[in-house]
């Protein structure tokens, strides 16, 4: 598992670095090409692409609004572990009774980036 790191607000001024970003999250959260591709709502070999630095993510399109959403999504659960990596890895993969499953595969197979992360930037 990756060093959990915070992500700065400057993380998503730009293509390059939203695309980075991403990138990383999905690294220290431990999510496998196929698991971002279906929450940045790409195909797998466009995240391949974007891996290998041979792209970035296009600005005002669904996939890039999915990139701000998931960089929130991972500042909240910073927030609310303390940073704890290892706190945050089980979180997303246990059974959270709240949001009714397991938060990485509502992110992944539902399509619920936007409430798990408001799940966690409520009270």
């Amino acid at each position: 598992m990756a060093e959990m790191l915070e992500i700065a607000d400057s993380a998503v001024a730009s293509p390059q670095q939203l695309t980075q970003s991403v990138l990383q999250i999905a690294e220290m959260l431990g999510m496998n090409r196929a698991e971002l591709s279906r929450v940045l709502h790409l195909k797998c070999g466009d995240v391949g692409q974007l891996g290998a630095v041979r792209g970035t993510l296009v600005p005002d399109t669904i996939p890039w609004h999915q990139a701000q959403l998931l960089v929130h999504f991972y500042r909240a659960l910073y927030a609310t572990m303390r940073g704890d990596g290892v706190a945050m890895w089980r979180w997303l993969r246990r059974p959270n009774a709240a949001l009714g499953g397991v938060p990485l595969m509502l992110l992944v197979d539902d399509d619920q980036l936007a409430r798990v992360a408001d799940s966690l930037a409520s009270p």
